[in-house]
């Protein structure tokens, strides 16, 4: 299914009048045994896709909630191919489009070619990969393309607008809109220039922009939602599974439904 998966799921998110709402979670935080519980839990809920994060030992982008998540898996001896391997024998059962984030060492590591061809064995339906810049996408494209995967791309508060005129025309999936200049984590709120930036972003774009990096609140995701087509939620989805408070998400979740909060 590849990008026609999150096509089609984003699409219907959006046709129903509601905002794209896509949790991001560190697979084998927890043990490899929870991914497929956790994925139907979100497919239930009502996201949209998720995103599903590979433990690293030099995670540049994440803040300390995802750098703790990813040591947890890493000394739990999780891997890429474990990952991968898990997707594989699961796949069947969980019908969410899955995207995977990964920085661009761990695929290098596995082999390009041969992480395409099996991330599309896997059900893969993207890629996000944060530290590989636009201009050495090369690297992965023809591969990615061949086995239908998404290379989601994005675009920051500090891009110039000819650059993010650039990454906009090659979008595919979704783009994702950085809305803070640091690491992941969480934040007070947003302030005049994320507002201007997301809205300058979703006028480039003809694929749906979602906000991401430091939301954390269901007023955060609705905030969002004001600007562009939805949210990604990171830090704190991942600290919630982590202590099991199922309720906290799903009341992220209602946020970008646009439902009544208790």
């Amino acid at each position: 299914m590849g990008k026609q998966r999150i096509d089609e799921a984003l699409k219907t998110c959006i046709q129903k009048g509601e905002k794209v709402f896509i949790p991001y979670i560190m697979a084998g935080d927890g043990g490899l045994d929870k991914l497929k519980q956790h994925l139907k839990f979100f497919e239930k809920a009502g996201a949209a896709a998720v995103e599903l994060g590979i433990p690293f030992s030099d995670p540049v982008a994440d803040g300390p909630v995802i750098q703790k998540a990813g040591k947890r898996a890493l000394d739990a001896g999780v891997t890429l191919k474990s990952i991968i391997d898990k997707l594989i024998e699961i796949r069947e059962e969980v019908k969410i489009p899955i995207i995977l984030m990964t920085y661009l060492n761990p695929v290098f590591a596995y082999g390009v070619d041969r992480f395409a061809q099996d991330c599309l064995k896997a059900g893969v339906d993207g890629c996000i990969i944060p530290d590989m810049p636009f201009e050495e996408e090369a690297i992965v494209s023809g591969p990615f393309k061949q086995s239908e995967i998404a290379l989601v791309r994005l675009v920051t508060l500090t891009s110039p607008e000819a650059r993010l005129r650039k990454i906009a025309s090659e979008a595919e999936g979704f783009l994702y809109a950085v809305t803070i200049k640091g690491t992941t984590g969480a934040r007070d709120h947003f302030g005049e220039e994320t507002g201007r930036f997301l809205q300058k972003v979703k006028s480039l774009s003809e694929v749906p922009v979602l906000a991401g990096f430091g939301i954390s609140t269901p007023e955060h995701v609705k905030e969002a939602g004001r600007y562009c087509d939805g949210a990604v939620v990171g830090s704190k989805v991942v600290q919630c599974l982590h202590t099991e408070d199922y309720e906290e998400i799903t009341r992220l979740i209602e946020a970008a439904k646009g439902k009544v909060m208790a």
